[in-house]
């Protein structure tokens, strides 16, 4: 991936071609984090999927999510994703508030939530294209008519997206005519043609063949290493939560275990939570 000087004047500052963002250095909002979970539960019913969960992810960082399953670990992406609600606590993106339930308040949609929605991009468990559409028709659509880019512009990105996935020569090609691993790396260039500041992965891996699989986290590998981009990623795949994150977080019954650099938790994890957890899924 290189870099472009998108400013227009020599010297100007650099953007990289996929993100958007300055290269270089993470976005700074206010010295802060980019991401904050403050006192955030989640109730459904009687079964409580986060516990007052405070949790931050700093600009730039690429952080795994660790943990058993039923753990509560997709629920804060989904709930980044606007796809479910929490039932108490705030949550802030990018400096703006993304949720904030207060007892006895109904939750609705505002405009900052959907301004601050757009700031997220997802790649999902199920790849969740568009059967009937082209991979690269696939890619512009939430370009052309949610962000409202030139169909021409939007085509020129999506190509560019697809050769950078490896896909250059699959553009036209429909959902059925991929393999999964083929369908997973469309879809993390649909979700980088939003140009989001914070990218969640759930799981990315887990619906692919095993042979599919290296593919994809090769992608996610280059994403991590090459740009400043904000990725929060839950996964499975504990070796290569090791390679690619600047920190692991091991999560249990909605609340955080344990934090921090890999080779703290997969080398010397200080919980026995995180230890029994790890020697269960490493021991194959």
């Amino acid at each position: 991936m290189h870099p472009s000087n998108d400013s227009g004047l020599p010297g100007g500052p650099r953007t990289d071609r996929i993100t958007g963002l300055p290269t270089g250095s993470a976005p700074i909002v206010d010295g802060g984090p980019i991401v904050a979970f403050d006192n955030v539960s989640k109730n459904w019913g009687d079964n409580q999927v986060l516990k007052a969960l405070n949790f931050n992810v700093n600009p730039g960082e690429k952080v795994s999510i660790i943990g058993p399953s039923g753990s509560g670990k997709t629920t804060i992406l989904r709930i980044l994703m606007t796809l479910e609600s929490p039932t108490e606590g705030q949550v802030h993106v990018d400096g703006d508030v993304l949720w904030d339930v207060k007892r006895g308040d109904k939750i609705r949609e505002t405009k900052v939530m959907r301004n601050t929605r757009r700031k997220i991009g997802m790649v999902f468990q199920g790849f969740n294209l568009f059967p009937h559409m082209t991979a690269l028709e696939n890619i512009i659509e939430a370009p052309v008519h949610v962000l409202g880019m030139n169909k021409a512009d939007a085509r020129e990105r999506g190509a560019e997206l697809l050769k950078m996935v490896g896909l250059g020569a699959h553009m036209n090609h429909t959902p059925p005519q991929m393999s999964g691993g083929q369908q997973q790396r469309v879809a993390i260039a649909r979700a980088l043609a939003m140009r989001p500041k914070v990218l969640l992965f759930d799981e990315p891996t887990s619906a692919l063949d095993p042979e599919l699989i290296g593919e994809v986290l090769n992608v996610i590998r280059n994403l991590a290493n090459s740009t400043d981009m904000t990725m929060l990623m839950v996964t499975h795949e504990m070796r290569f939560a090791e390679e690619i994150s600047d920190r692991v977080v091991m999560f249990d019954q909605g609340q955080v275990v344990e934090s921090g650099p890999p080779e703290q938790i997969f080398k010397n994890p200080q919980e026995e939570r995180t230890r029994a957890f790890l020697q269960a899924v490493l021991k194959h």
